[in-house]
């Protein structure tokens, strides 16, 4: 697909200079770019704020959502 984008012509010296330098075009530059950033945009990220429950009260007390291991070992031990 054709579009037109505008960059900042220093932004452009750069891309351009990097392209050449990895042997790629700017097109295929600019591709790459935009993949990488929206691969890293769509990765999880944790929730900000109370995780949801549905049934019950929340978490068990000293439950700690961060310290996998200790996750690990609980649910291993309620099975």
């Amino acid at each position: 697909m054709r579009t037109t984008i505008r960059l900042d012509d220093e932004l452009l010296a750069q891309a351009k200079a990097r392209a050449a330098e990895s042997r790629r075009s700017l097109n295929e530059f600019i591709e790459q770019a935009v993949r990488a950033r929206l691969a890293a945009e769509s990765k999880i990220t944790p929730p900000s704020g109370p995780l949801p429950t549905f049934r019950g009260n929340g978490l068990r007390p000293g439950v700690d959502v961060n310290d996998s291991a200790n996750l690990l070992e609980l649910m291993e031990s309620d099975a």
